[in-house]
Order: C-alpha cells, then structure tokens, then sequence
C-alpha cells in the first residue's frame, strides 16, 4: 500500500479527518452537558440534597445522532460529513430547523487539517502522531471557543501522550518533552498568578496551563515561545474582529485555548520554515 501515490494518502487522510470530525462534533456538543450533569449530581450527594430526577445526557459514543429540535433520530444518510449538510441545505429533513454551521465546519477544518499533517509529514509514525495531536487539538478549541471550559478529559490525555511519543522519539526526546511540558505549565500559572494579583482577576483558567503544557510535551520546551507569541497574536486580531461582530466591548472575556491550539498547531506543521523565515529576515542565519 506504500506504493500508492502520495495524493491518494492525502486524500485518504482529508476523508478520514472528515469522518472524525464528524464524531468531534459530538464531543465537542455532548463532553460538557454530561460534565455539568455529573458536576451538579456530586455537588448534591456532597450536600446531601435530594436527587435530581433529570435524566443524564446523551453518552458521546453509544447513543444515536438526533435533531436537537424535533429529536427524531437521524438516518445513516442524514449523517454523512460535510456531504449531508449541504445536501440537506442546512435544514433537517424532518422538522425543516436549521442545522448549525458547526457540524460543517468542524468537519471541514479536521479534514483539511489532516490533509496538511499528511502532506506536511508523508506517511509516517509522525503523521500519526500528530493526527492524534490535531484531533485533540480540534475538540479541546471546540469545546472552549462554545463554554469557556478546557476539559481534562481532553487536555491530560493529550499532555501524556506527548510524553509518551517523546520516548520513541517522534518529534523530541523524553529531556526535552519533560522540560517542555513543566515550562509550559508553570509560564501560564506564573502569569495568571501575577494578573490576578495586580488586578484581583482571573485572566485565564487552570486548562490553559494544561495545553500549553502539552504543547511543551509535544514539540519541547523551545517551541513554547514561538507559540505564544502566535496565540497572541491570534487572539488579538481574531478576538477583536469576533467582539466587533458580535457588537460587544473588549471588557467581554472570550477563551484564549482556541488561538493556543491553532498556535500550536502551526508551529507542529509548519514550526522550522516559520524559524527559518525568521532568522534569515532578522540576518541572525
């Protein structure tokens, strides 16, 4: 199979993105209503209040995609990535309400992100690997950017995988990965402390610290400058364009994890050309 032309493992990796896009987008909606319903039912165990009698939201993996308005299960066909959406026009089939361009989307950038990683990396461990790290990377952003909430369930697993393909190793070495993950970790604690110190307000939450550690996990502890300095800069331009849209003032708090998982994203796929640009414009290579 190796022996395929390269554009068919690209094409390949775009259909494959949109096919886990597609269950991202279920992640992405369903991982905090259960967070928030398991929160509430210890939170009353803890107090020794009565049960709620509502009923658990839907499980992400075993129960069946549904309109969120009419409720009516969705066949196989009215589930197909991207292709379904468009079909259908935006609408469901069956009670005729918008379907959100969400699903769309996220399954078009998975897609096309995936596509890059294999173009970027050719068929190998590191194309792998950082497929997984993409995917996490889409769900965390999606989960974030919708309720200002970076779940350990997605950013520990991500932080510990890095570490654990730094033994082979697939893009640094253990040293560097053990030594990017602390920095990483510690320089957002350490600004968070220092704001809410100054200011007596929070301007991050404790996932931020999680992500940025796996970014240090994955790519060492030298790519965590470059990364910040794009989620800055990302934030800075997206966000203002976002408030201004949306009619609102920059007191609006808005999530910073996206912008650090397009940086982070970045430098994986693109870090040494970006480097190389660099030093070369500055005279320093």
């Amino acid at each position: 199979m190796l022996d395929l032309p390269f554009a068919f493992w690209i094409a390949a990796a775009f259909v494959l993105g949109l096919i886990v896009g597609s269950f991202l987008n279920v992640v992405i909606l369903r991982l905090p209503a259960r967070m928030e319903y398991f929160w509430k039912r210890d939170a009353r165990e803890m107090l020794e209040l009565a049960a709620d009698d509502q009923a658990a939201p839907p499980d992400i993996a075993r129960k069946g995609s549904h309109c969120p308005h009419c409720k009516h299960p969705l066949a196989a066909w009215d589930n197909i990535p991207l292709l379904s959406w468009l079909l259908l026009r935006g609408r469901c089939r069956y009670c005729n309400a918008p379907i959100s361009i969400q699903y769309p989307l996220v399954e078009l950038l998975c897609g096309i992100a995936s596509a890059v990683v294999v173009w970027h990396f050719g068929v190998t461990w590191q194309a792998g690997a950082g497929l997984l790290f993409t995917w996490f990377l889409v769900a965390a952003a999606g989960i974030d950017f919708r309720t200002q909430l970076l779940p350990d369930s997605l950013t520990l697993p991500l932080l510990w995988l890095g570490l654990l393909v730094s033994l082979i190793p697939v893009f640094v070495g253990t040293r560097e990965a053990l030594i990017g993950a602390a920095a990483g970790y510690l320089a957002l604690w350490s600004v968070f402390w220092l704001f809410k110190l100054a200011t007596g307000k929070e301007g991050m939450g404790y996932g931020d610290f999680k992500l940025f550690a796996a970014a240090g996990a994955w790519m060492g502890w030298t790519a965590l400058l470059p990364v910040i300095i794009i989620a800055a800069l990302a934030g800075a331009i997206i966000g203002i364009i976002l408030l201004r849209v949306r009619g609102q003032d920059r007191s609006v708090p808005f999530a910073f994890g996206p912008f650090l998982a397009i940086a982070m994203w970045i430098w994986l796929v693109a870090g040494q050309p970006i480097l190389g640009a660099y030093l070369h414009l500055t005279g320093l290579q």
